[in-house]
C-alpha cells in the first residue's frame, strides 16, 4: 500500500481563508474599537471551539459543562493578580495546572461511562463550579471578581482594543497549532479509532480510558488558557460568564462549524459572535432570527459549514487498495472454459 499524502487545499477553499487571513490582519489596523473588541471576543471563543473540539469532535465525547474549565482558568488568574498580584504570564501555568487536575478528578471516574450518562455527568460538574464560584467568599460571591489588571509586556500595558487583539491571536494561533498537531499525531489517531468504533479500538491494543483522559484534560487545559485571557480582557468575571449556555453555546461552534474540523471551529465561532450582533438593529426580534438562522443552517449543513477531512484520506485509500485487490484477484482468477 502506496504512503498516504494529503491532498493540497481546493481553489473553493482557499479563497476563503485567504480572506479570514487578510481580514483578521486588517481588523485591528482599519476597525473601530467596537469591530475589534468583537473580534476578540470571536478569537476567545475560538480558543474554546478548538479545546472542545479535541473532546467533542476527535474523541467522540459529549461535554455540556465545558464552561467549569473556562471559570476555573479566569478565576486563577484573576484572584493571582488581584489578591496576590501575580504577573499574568505567571498565573498561565497556573490556570494550565489547575484545569488540567480538575480535568483528572472529574474524568477518571466518568469516563467509563457513555453518551447520556457522561453528558449529565458534566452538566452536574459545570453546575457545581459555577455554584461554588457564587457561593465562595474568596472567589467574591456573586459579585465575582474586578479590578484585574492588564497583561504587560515589560512596561507596555495591553490595554488598548488593539493590543488586546494581538494578544487573543497569539493564544488562538497556539491553540490552533497544538489542535493541528494532536490531530495529526498518535495520540490523534487514537481519539480518531476510539471515535468510530471503541470496541475494535481496544481490541487493536487502545485502552480507551486512558485517551479519553488525555482528551478531557487537555481540552480543559486549553479552556483554562482562554478563561485567563478573558480574565484581563474585561478586567472583571463573575459566576454569569460561565453558565450551562455558555457550554451549550461553545458546542454549538463546533457543531455548526463541523465537528472535527479546525477551519470549521474558526467559522462556526464567527458565525455564533457576528450573528447577533449584526441583527442588533432588529433589537426585538434579534434573538428569533438568530435562532431560526442556526435551523436553517444546519437543515442545509447538518454536517457543519466546514465538515472534518480527518479519517477521508485513510478511508479512500483503503477503499482504492481493496478495489485492486479485488481486481488483482479477478484478473488471476482462471477463466472458465
Amino acid at each position: 500500500m502506496k504512503a498516504l499524502t494529503t491532498q493540497p487545499l481546493p481553489f473553493h477553499r482557499l479563497v476563503p481563508v485567504a480572506a479570514v487571513v487578510l481580514l483578521a490582519i486588517g481588523l485591528p489596523i482599519f476597525g473601530t474599537p467596537y469591530l475589534i473588541d468583537v473580534g476578540t471576543l470571536v478569537l476567545v471563543y475560538i480558543m474554546l471551539g478548538l479545546g472542545l473540539n479535541i473532546v467533542v469532535g476527535y474523541a467522540g465525547l459529549l461535554d455540556l459543562g465545558y464552561a467549569a474549565f473556562f471559570a476555573i482558568g479566569a478565576y486563577t488568574t484573576g484572584l493571582l493578580m488581584v489578591r496576590y498580584h501575580v504577573a499574568f504570564w505567571l498565573t498561565l501555568p497556573a490556570a494550565g495546572i489547575l484545569t488540567a487536575l480538575s480535568g483528572i478528578v472529574i474524568g477518571t471516574p466518568t469516563l467509563r461511562m457513555r453518551s447520556d450518562y457522561l453528558a449529565i455527568v458534566t452538566l452536574g460538574f459545570g453546575e457545581i463550579v459555577r455554584i461554588a464560584a457564587t457561593n465562595f467568599t474568596f472567589t467574591g460571591g456573586p459579585e465575582g471578581v474586578y479590578g484585574i489588571p492588564h497583561a504587560t509586556i515589560g512596561r507596555l500595558v495591553l490595554r488598548s482594543p488593539q493590543a488586546l487583539y494581538w494578544l487573543g491571536m497569539a493564544f488562538a494561533l497556539v491553540v490552533l497549532v497544538g489542535s493541528y498537531n494532536l490531530a495529526r499525531s498518535r495520540l490523534g489517531r487514537a481519539w480518531l479509532a476510539i471515535r468510530e468504533d471503541e470496541a475494535a479500538a481496544q481490541a487493536a491494543g487502545i485502552y480507551p480510558v486512558y485517551y479519553k483522559l488525555m482528551a478531557y484534560v487537555l481540552g480543559a487545559i486549553f479552556a483554562g488558557v482562554a478563561g485567563s485571557f478573558f480574565a484581563v480582557k474585561l478586567t472583571a468575571i463573575n459566576p454569569s460568564s460561565f453558565t450551562f449556555i455558555q457550554s451549550v453555546t461553545i458546542l454549538m461552534v463546533i457543531i455548526l462549524g463541523g465537528m472535527g474540523s479546525l477551519p470549521g471551529v474558526i467559522l462556526g465561532a464567527a458565525v455564533i459572535i457576528i450573528l447577533p450582533e449584526a441583527l442588533r438593529a432588529f433589537d426585538r426580534v434579534r434573538m428569533l432570527a438568530f435562532g431560526v438562522g442556526l435551523i436553517v443552517l444546519m437543515l442545509l449543513r447538518p454536517q457543519g459549514l466546514w465538515p472534518s477531512r480527518i479519517g477521508q484520506i485513510v478511508k479512500r485509500a483503503v477503499a482504492l487498495s481493496e478495489a485492486r485487490a479485488a481486481a488483482e484477484i479477478a484478473a488471476g482468477a482462471p477463466t472458465p472454459e
